[in-house]
């Protein structure tokens, strides 16, 4: 071989080297189903090792069954995908018919990579935790132009009409033909949907297909759903994403104008009996067998306070809610939202009312339950108060919308009255119960 040629092709190799460097899509094209770093690979490209057949159906109900039952519906389910899954050079391929395919494992906050290949009138979609679903389609299926197909792929399809994330923010689906590649980050009930390189879902709530009143499950499978018309899959990686990470992710949106009321290092800015609190590597420690509210100095309306707590096994503190300096805040102020361990019944051997778990308004309004993290770990909450209205998300999920206004007093717990409830400002602190509970990175945004 002359030297020319040997120059040339020494050339074309480095500069494809240059252009494939750091871009997943172009090693997984050389290396197909092989995970990049951090990643585990769901489809291992040979067969359906790892998944069962499954459907458009509650998870929750799914883990309710008894097990006899939940094994039948399995084996019927996995009966059916095998009948229509097929794998053909290492693609997963479906011929638009049958059962989805679905995850074994189960998965709590991730990041998801996607490769698909569909052809004219395909209607896919993936199904997060079980709940349908980032939306895959024929974007030039003029029939379906009325509900949206003309948009474009990757947005969450079963949202509510008008709800964020419904449609897709631009239209980035490629030709029929070429691979399209999907990147899903999901904290809590919050899904950003990338495909082709560009964001279609900016941290969006996935609403709960199965009771838009409860918020979607804290853990559940994932889902190939098909229907219509052959689809292939290729290069399917999750990564489990951490609380860290977690927190950082919910942290980094919507953070303009937040502002910290406390400084990690003393009680400067806040009242009340701080002497009954420490201060350890930056967090506000309650100090064991004492308490009391403490609470800003400052006041406020209506706002958004964010804050990031740490329990001890039957761990029990609060927010304190437009507080008015004197009394107990559960009664007095607004309301005091519950920090409690999610297992307190089962460290305390104590039963408690539903308005007393985690996230609820004291007395007035339960929060569902489900979502906080494993004792030892930092959880990340935003409250927001608008008006008589709160709202409480704990780690990026949902857990408590209400109007206290509404709510007939007569069935306040023990029939306690709330004089405070109507309180149009006051204080924002932590109503301490004896127990070392942690909080951090305390800001506060003003809405009004």
């Amino acid at each position: 071989m002359n030297l020319a040629l040997i120059s040339s092709l020494r050339s074309h190799a480095a500069t494809l080297a240059l252009v494939c460097f750091g871009l997943v899509g172009c090693v997984t094209a050389q290396q197909p189903n092989q995970p990049p770093a951090g990643f585990k690979a769901l489809f291992n490209g040979k067969d359906l090792a790892g998944w069962r057949g499954g459907d458009t159906f509650d998870h929750r109900k799914y883990l309710a069954m008894e097990p006899e039952k939940r094994a039948k519906q399995d084996a019927d389910w996995t009966a059916d995908m095998l009948k229509h899954w097929s794998v053909e050079n290492g693609d997963l391929v479906n011929d638009g018919h049958g059962k989805y395919a679905t995850t074994v494992e189960e998965y709590g906050d991730f990041e998801l990579l996607v490769d698909y290949r569909t052809v004219p009138k395909a209607d896919s979609g993936l199904y997060l935790r079980g709940v349908p679903q980032v939306q895959i389609w024929d974007y030039t299926e003029e029939a379906k132009f009325n509900i949206g197909a003309n948009k474009g792929s990757g947005g969450l399809w079963n949202n509510s009409p008008g709800a964020p994330g419904k449609d897709p923010l631009v239209l980035a689906d490629k030709p029929f033909g070429q691979w399209n590649s999907f990147r899903v980050v999901m904290v809590g009930s919050r899904v950003s949907v990338w495909l082709n390189g560009k964001m279609v879902v900016d941290h969006a709530i996935l609403e709960n297909y199965y009771d838009r009143k409860t918020a979607i499950p804290a853990r559940g499978p994932i889902l190939l759903q098909t229907h219509g018309n052959e689809i292939r899959w290729k290069n399917i990686f999750i990564r489990e994403i951490g609380a860290g990470e977690a927190a950082k992710i919910l942290k980094e949106k919507g953070s303009a104008g937040f502002k910290p009321v406390f400084n990690g290092k003393d009680f400067a800015g806040w009242d009340g009996p701080v002497d009954n609190y420490e201060i350890i590597d930056g967090a506000v420690v309650c100090k064991p067998k004492k308490g009391g509210t403490i609470f800003t100095k400052e006041q406020y309306g209506d706002f958004v306070a964010r804050v990031e707590f740490k329990l001890p096994p039957g761990g029990n503190n609060g927010l304190a809610v437009r507080y008015p300096g004197t009394g107990d805040t559960a009664y007095v102020g607004m309301c005091e939202i519950q920090v409690l361990d999610e297992n307190y019944e089962q460290a305390t051997k104590s039963k408690i009312d539903p308005r007393q778990a985690h996230g609820s308004a004291y007395g007035m309004a339960a929060a569902q339950r489900g979502y906080q993290r494993p004792i030892g770990e930092w959880n990340f909450e935003e409250v927001t108060v608008k008006g008589s209205k709160i709202k409480v998300e704990l780690n990026g999920t949902v857990i408590l919308d209400t109007d206290l206004s509404t709510i007939d007093p007569t069935t306040f717990m023990a029939k306690s009255p709330h004089p405070g409830r109507d309180r149009k400002v006051g204080h924002f602190g932590f109503a301490g119960h004896n127990d070392p509970v942690a909080f951090r990175n305390i800001q506060i945004k003003k809405l009004d």
